[in-house]
């Protein structure tokens, strides 16, 4: 492709500190990525040229976008233009965006109990085809079964149903009382910061606290990772995609945060705001 031929679009998002980047062409031949700094960004070349500009802070790969965070004290006049001409280099330089020969190859063989039931395994197959791929079929999501494990559904979740899971967790549950819960594919890559001192005191605030209270409302926040003095969650259900979101991150939980783990100086939120159509979730009388 020449440099002629390509044209990336451009997305702002609810939250002010990210931009999405759409290149016209896959990114991600599967699942996502997730490069919270420059440390991270080893088996990524894409992330690697973003991260060489100043103020970059943060980096997200998905199937078909790019989602740039950038660090609080620059604004997107300048880095904007920076990441575009980094994307298009990349691209029509015809680089890898990701280097496959870190990535365990893992199958359906390995993510499933020995003596998981057969029938249980079609009948969540089933579920999987008849309501959940309709309901994300207007949107860009996708939920790909890749296993099932002491009662866990192991689900690859693309675009926006990776921001539904809790939703798409309940529907199953409902129909399925087999299932105990669903995992993110994408998240049972090791993370190191999650068993941290800071790491588990933000995931019993999360627990204990805050999910309770958003519970009513459809929503959840999962911690995603912690390196260094950062701290990335992800906002699901009737959170994702409200547009009081960013307002209840930064003045809510971002300060709770830093209350039971002071080492923490940045909160940043991983969320695709804009696939904010949540087809299960639907919202009470009380609005």
């Amino acid at each position: 492709m020449g440099i002629r031929d390509m044209f990336i679009q451009t997305e702002a998002t609810p939250n002010p500190a990210q931009m999405k980047f759409l290149p016209g062409q896959t990114v991600m031949p599967s699942g996502a990525a997730h490069f919270p700094n420059a440390a991270t960004s080893d088996r990524s070349p894409l992330a690697q040229r973003l991260f060489a500009i100043d103020g970059i802070a943060g980096v997200f790969l998905d199937q078909d976008s790019i989602t740039v965070t950038k660090a609080d004290d620059w604004d997107w006049q300048a880095l904007k233009t920076l990441a575009l001409a980094a994307i298009m280099n990349h691209f029509t330089a015809g680089d890898v965006v990701i280097l496959d020969d870190e990535m365990p190859q893992l199958s359906e063989a390995d993510l499933t109990d020995a003596d998981a039931d057969p029938e249980v395994i079609a009948n969540i197959k089933d579920l999987l085809e008849t309501h959940v791929a309709p309901a994300l079929g207007s949107s860009d999501g996708e939920a790909v079964y890749r296993g099932f494990k002491n009662g866990m559904v192991i689900l690859e979740l693309k675009g926006a149903a990776r921001n539904l899971r809790m939703n798409i967790e309940q529907m199953m549950m409902h129909y399925l009382h087999e299932i105990e819960g669903i995992v993110d594919f994408d998240d049972m890559a090791p993370k190191p910061g999650l068993d941290t001192d800071e790491g588990r005191a933000i995931r019993r605030l999360l627990d204990e606290h805050v999910n309770p209270q958003v519970a009513g409302h459809g929503g959840h926040i999962a911690l995603v990772d912690v390196v260094g003095d950062t701290a990335y969650v992800r906002l699901e259900g009737g959170c994702q995609g409200c547009g009081m979101a960013d307002v209840t991150l930064k003045q809510g939980v971002a300060n709770e945060i830093k209350v039971v783990a002071p080492a923490i100086i940045n909160v940043l939120d991983v969320t695709d705001h804009a696939g904010g159509n949540n087809p299960y979730y639907q919202p009470g009388k009380g609005g």
